[in-house]
């Protein structure tokens, strides 16, 4: 059994509940894969990234990528929030173990495949940035996007793994002889119960695994996969969101929507 996990985004209190849940699987950090997005948004980027070394594979985010290189495209309160977390990171004349978390950020891999399956945090056209949305496989009077969507599905297999927007799906390619290639969603947030999907051979699949310290579905609660090999399985976590709330509020340097968006799950 491993586990799949993203978007930590310095919620040391959201991370806590779920490698206590982890733990309960019997599932060490030899076998947890974390998308990406250790830091951003949050009040606990080096509380956070000392826990994600301890994982054995760790992709690169955009937040992630922000904080150790340059900060593009993002609105006013990531920035701000990245911006705060390069000071709290910074190495300075005495902080060896800065230093350290600094060097794990910036060697972060940005893609990785194990059992067939590709893992990526945005997705494989770029691995960092690049959103898979609801829209991109609407209606195309909604928004629909065929030939992006065509062309993340040609650079895997079967199934990609993705983070990013928050927001826990599965996207399933439908191949069909008699009109263009099309998609549909098959899971999208499921607030009362935990949600089990098993690929089938032969077709490929999208799947989001969520958000751990920001899900921005309308539940508040964390999010994270466990994966046998064959089955994904969603798990959502109560944890004491507040904690966090409270110290965003306390650091003049973020946001107060960023503490206000994790009681309602936006």
């Amino acid at each position: 059994m491993k586990a799949i996990l993203s978007d930590i985004h310095a919620n040391i209190a959201a991370i806590d509940a779920v490698m206590k849940d982890i733990r309960s699987h019997g599932i060490s950090d030899e076998n947890i894969i974390c998308l990406g997005d250790i830091v951003g948004y949050g009040p606990d980027p080096v509380e956070c990234v000392d826990i994600a070394m301890n994982f054995r594979t760790n992709l690169m985010g955009n937040h992630d990528e922000a904080v150790v290189f340059e900060p593009m495209g993002f609105n006013i309160r990531a920035l701000t929030a990245i911006r705060w977390t390069k000071h709290k990171l910074e190495p300075g004349l005495l902080s060896f173990a800065n230093k350290k978390r600094i060097q794990f950020l910036k060697d972060l891999k940005i893609t990785h495949r194990e059992e067939g399956v590709m893992f990526v945090h945005g997705s494989p056209r770029q691995p960092t940035t690049e959103y898979i949305l609801r829209g991109d496989v609407e209606d195309a009077n909604l928004g629909r996007n065929e030939n992006k969507m065509k062309e993340i599905c040609a650079k895997f297999d079967s199934v990609l793994c993705v983070a990013h927007t928050h927001i826990p799906c599965v996207i399933e390619q439908i191949p069909d002889s008699a009109a263009p290639t099309g998609f549909r969603y098959i899971y999208k947030s499921d607030k009362d119960l935990n949600y089990e999907f098993c690929p089938e051979p032969g077709k490929k699949y999208i799947l989001n695994d969520g958000a751990v310290g920001q899900p921005r579905d309308g539940d508040p609660r964390a999010c994270y996969v466990l994966w046998d090999g064959d089955t994904y399985r969603w798990v959502r976590l109560e944890y004491d969101f507040r904690k966090t709330m409270d110290k965003i509020y306390k650091i003049k340097e973020l946001d107060d929507y960023n503490a206000d968006r994790l009681e309602i799950g936006a």
